[in-house]
């Protein structure tokens, strides 16, 4: 007779301490297999066999299984299908429920209604709970149950509910003897993935209470360590969002503000569905025609622009898998401006290379950028980088970091000119926006 066990699902959720699922898992009476699949369908789609994101997951990983091997217990992790993996599962164990963390992306949506629909079969219930932020769903709308668009007043429904929401932690960091007590499995090796190591550090998971103090008069500017840097933390779940919520409560409201931005494109996505399959949240915004010069786009890619602002956050993210929030802003204008390519190409190079890629914010903030979102600038504010330059750099101590031949002959020269670019922008926005009207 095959042993009755519970399974504890993780997946942007690589802690134990404060995590939603775990707790409920640990209140059910089977021991818990602690579970997570390095899942192909992903991984396979990545170019790049050296991704720092693959490398920190598993180091991550690595170090949970350590953990649990002193309690006797061990990660069990698979590199392969997680349909597979849960079938698998199934036939050496009597699942009797699955306790995992909501993912609210497209193919996790539809990854996590497969498992669920398998688990029903086998008499195996599955459980998701709400762990990556803090309000999801329809938790934060308008007074008549409709969603917000603009982020202002979602932000102050937002903070209300807070007052009677008390940002509690899970203890489901307590009792670890509850794992299933077994260590038998390994962890497979980046190689036997077909990875290698990365050459990108990771930022630290330090919380620096004294820089987010001072977060709103030191963030706009890259060349000084103004922001916290816990990105890649929070995408990956290596630290609390209630826990930094609570942090930021306390320490500056502009911070604060920052992770409502992450709650506020989730929300977008739950109540605007077509935004996850790559559709303009203003669909008369898929009617532009985008001159998509795939010259003018490697350009921008290597940071060879002649544009000093946009190659230098170019060459960060390059080099770093991090830009500052600042210079994501202004390199998103000049592509989706100035070069007039499609916002959807800048998207997938920001998902290719940055370490804190989350669908939800970095769709919403290309958006912006195009003009094509919610809550986004009117069409006809476009970026000058060189006034960005002034207003953010104005010493260029952070393009000098990253171009050192700045004032040599190995610097290009601009790829187009400002003026006649926003011109350019103009008139093809105006054409699709001035039909809408007629």
């Amino acid at each position: 007779m095959k042993q009755e066990v519970a399974i504890m699902w993780f997946r942007r959720d690589l802690r134990f301490e404060d995590n939603a699922a775990l707790y409920h898992a640990f209140r059910q009476p089977h021991p818990v297999i602690p579970l997570f699949i390095f899942d192909t369908h992903i991984l396979d789609k990545l170019t790049n066999r050296n991704d720092a994101r693959v490398q920190f997951i598993h180091s991550v990983i690595t170090n949970m299984h350590r953990q649990l091997m002193r309690n006797g217990s061990g990660m069990w992790v698979y590199y392969g299908s997680p349909l597979q993996v849960f079938q698998q599962l199934s036939e050496n164990f009597s699942i009797q429920s699955v306790y995992t963390n909501t993912d609210y992306e497209q193919y996790a949506i539809e990854r996590d209604a497969g498992i669920a629909n398998f688990l029903r079969q086998e008499g195996a219930a599955f459980h998701s709970f709400k762990d990556q932020i803090i309000f999801d769903g329809s938790e934060v709308v308008k007074e008549d149950g409709k969603p917000y668009t603009v982020f202002t007043p979602y932000s102050r429904k937002w903070k209300a509910l807070l007052q009677s929401f008390h940002l509690k932690s899970y203890p489901s960091g307590r009792d670890m003897t509850r794992f299933f007590q077994s260590a038998e499995h390994t962890i497979p090796t980046l190689a036997e993935m077909g990875f290698h190591a990365a050459d990108i550090p990771i930022p630290s998971q330090q919380l620096n209470e004294g820089l987010i103090a001072k977060y709103n008069l030191q963030r706009n500017f890259p060349a000084v360590n103004g922001t916290s840097r816990l990105g890649i933390h929070l995408r990956f779940g290596t630290i609390s969002i209630r826990m930094l919520a609570a942090k930021a409560q306390q320490l500056n409201e502009v911070f604060l503000n920052e992770l409502i931005w992450r709650d506020f494109y989730h929300s977008i996505l739950y109540h605007f569905p077509h935004v996850r399959t790559g559709k303009a949240f203003k669909p008369i915004y898929d009617q532009i025609e985008w001159s998509n010069n795939e010259a003018a786009f490697e350009k921008w890619c290597a940071g060879k622009t002649g544009y000093p602002i946009v190659d230098a956050g170019m060459r960060e993210l390059n080099a770093t898998g991090y830009m500052h929030n600042r210079v994501r802003m202004i390199v998103a204008s000049f592509l989706t401006k100035h070069l007039l390519i499609d916002w959807r190409w800048g998207e997938a190079y920001f998902a290719e290379k940055l370490l804190d890629y989350d669908f939800a914010a970095n769709n919403g903030g290309w958006q912006w950028a195009a003009g094509s979102g919610c809550d986004a600038a009117p069409y006809f504010r476009i970026f000058n980088p060189a006034l960005q330059t002034e207003k953010f750099d104005k010493n260029l101590a952070y393009i000098n970091k990253w171009i050192p031949e700045l004032n040599s002959f190995e610097y290009p020269a601009p790829i187009v000119q400002h003026e006649m670019a926003r011109e350019r922008a103009l008139q093809v926005y105006g054409a699709v926006l001035k039909y809408k009207k007629e």
